[in-house]
């Protein structure tokens, strides 16, 4: 039984690594360490809760690992945030009533609904011919020409991260992409603060609800913490085509893997 627990604990570890690598590039670790929770046999709610206050951590120190792609965004980051906080708590309310095995069902769809959208965020964007609303002002800031578009948008996004949080990341990329966002490391950077909003005020009501496994969570959060702050360096010298694909094949393999193990 001991080292049962032990080998379950470094395979969190690992598995936290690889996410906070992951989403520091693109988004999407969350594809890795919720599916090894359910590998482990956790409930998928207290999964779901236990991951989100793991992940946490690494959405902060990616942020900081993006500061200085962070410089322009200032004046769009307030408008993100507030619906961020807004959608993420709400999503984790209606986390804790969702019978669990509604839950484990919609699962797989839920995650390759994600993987979907960063998979044709190119073709979309040309399809819907949406203006770019994040021009940038003489100083080159950031400044937003759709607010109520963005808004809306990502308190939705915020709702689906508070209820699931897996390709949270993948929808905020597909989203600054579908609007005409290009500068990927920007992108990075606004995702993963937004990402610590939504995690964080999530993780606030999961453990205020009792709903964490925390041995889990702090297995995840030790190597997600490493992972997100070396990734910030790697991403930068990867392309971005090479990132989009490594996010696509991480949600496509999850799906099939999920839908299997559900028998659907």
């Amino acid at each position: 039984m001991i080292w049962t627990n032990i080998l379950s604990y470094a395979l969190l570890v690992a598995a936290g690594a690889a996410a906070g690598l992951i989403n520091s590039i693109a988004g999407g670790g969350t594809l890795v360490t919720f599916p090894t929770l359910l590998w482990l046999g956790r409930n998928p709610v207290l999964a779901n809760a236990s991951n989100t206050i793991a992940l946490w951590p690494g959405s902060l120190t990616g942020m900081i690992g993006f500061r200085r792609e962070m410089a322009g965004t200032a004046r769009i980051f307030p408008w993100l945030a507030v619906p961020s906080l807004l959608g993420g708590i709400s999503g984790a309310v209606l986390l804790v009533h969702t019978p669990e095995r509604y839950f484990s069902a919609i699962v797989p769809w839920l995650i390759f609904f994600a993987t979907l959208l960063i998979m044709f965020q190119e073709k979309l964007r040309k399809k819907l011919a949406i203006a770019n609303p994040l021009e940038t002002d003489p100083e080159g800031a950031a400044r937003l020409t759709r607010p109520g578009m963005m808004v809306l948008s990502q308190y939705l996004i915020g709702l689906y991260g508070g209820y699931f949080g897996a390709g949270i990341g993948i929808l905020m990329l597909a989203l600054l992409g579908l609007l005409g966002h290009q500068d990927l490391h920007r992108m990075n950077g606004l995702k993963n603060g937004l990402a610590m909003c939504i995690n964080g005020v999530a993780a606030f009501y999961f453990v205020f609800q009792g709903a964490v496994i925390w041995g889990d969570s702090l297995s995840l959060m030790a190597g997600s913490i490493v992972g997100a702050y070396g990734g910030a360096g790697l991403a930068r010298r990867l392309g971005r085509e090479f990132v989009r694909k490594v996010v696509i094949a991480i949600g496509l393999f999850m799906t099939v893997s999920l839908f299997l193990r559900s028998g659907g």
